[in-house]
């Protein structure tokens, strides 16, 4: 068994699926029923007792600065690049901090804390299994290992979330690649998943971490949003 040691939670977004909202909150940022999203991640992780948190912040990122103050062991990392290139700039700004790392997104709301249980197998994906049609990347496990990823979605197979645990060899792997990619190759317009799920499969034997729907609840857009909170409800009687 490896266990996580630290966790980079990505937090540097624009939000823009969820705007008129996140045009003065960032989007990690924003209250569902009056709790914080992000607030249910660093929480989760220290249930787990997970405390070396680090947090990618870009848009809006003044506004993060209190959680240091807030939680033991939190600490801020600047992504230049927010603005400009994909999800994988702030895995690369992050990249000295994967091994024994768990890799999660801050827009997401935590409803069960075992699913950020610090002990795992093996590197991937807390994963849901679904036997319904999904738009969501899909993976295919054979004998527990990931043998085959849609970025279409499809159905019976089993949908990745954005929580991932690597451990200390694969975190190298992925920092040796992200750097091949980023800074090497100037690739920036990719999720850092695709470095690992496309770039290089071969590099890597992932596994699945099986979760219940409802355990993570991910938010996409603003009705989405207002399902969950009806307070945002007044924003769609705008349009």
């Amino acid at each position: 068994m490896h266990r996580v040691q630290r966790a980079i939670i990505m937090a540097a977004g624009l939000g823009n699926r969820m705007r008129p909202v996140t045009l003065t909150t960032p989007k990690p940022l924003v209250k569902v029923n009056g709790i914080r999203m992000i607030d249910t991640v660093i929480e989760g992780l220290h249930q787990n007792g997970i405390y070396e948190i680090y947090v990618v912040v870009g848009y809006l990122k003044d506004q993060f600065m209190g959680l240091e103050q807030e939680y033991p062991g939190v600490q801020l990392i600047e992504n230049p690049y927010y603005d400009t290139c994909n999800n994988i700039s702030s895995l690369y700004v992050a990249r000295e901090h994967i091994e024994n790392a768990i890799i999660l997104d801050g827009d997401q709301i935590i409803y069960n804390a075992e699913v950020l249980s610090s002990e795992f197998e093996r590197s991937g994906y807390n994963s849901i299994w679904t036997d319904e049609e999904t738009d969501e990347w899909l993976q295919t496990v054979e004998n527990g290992i990931v043998t085959s990823c849609s970025r279409n979605g499809g159905k019976c197979g089993w949908q990745l979330y954005s929580i991932s645990r690597w451990t200390a060899e694969d975190g190298r792997k992925l920092k040796y690649y992200l750097e091949e990619e980023f800074a090497q190759k100037g690739n920036r317009q990719i999720y850092w998943d695709d470095v690992a799920m496309f770039c290089y499969p071969q590099a890597f034997r992932l596994g699945i971490r099986p979760m219940l729907k409802g355990d993570v609840i991910e938010i996409d857009n603003l009705s989405e949003l207002a399902v969950i909170d009806e307070s945002y409800k007044k924003y769609g009687e705008m349009e």
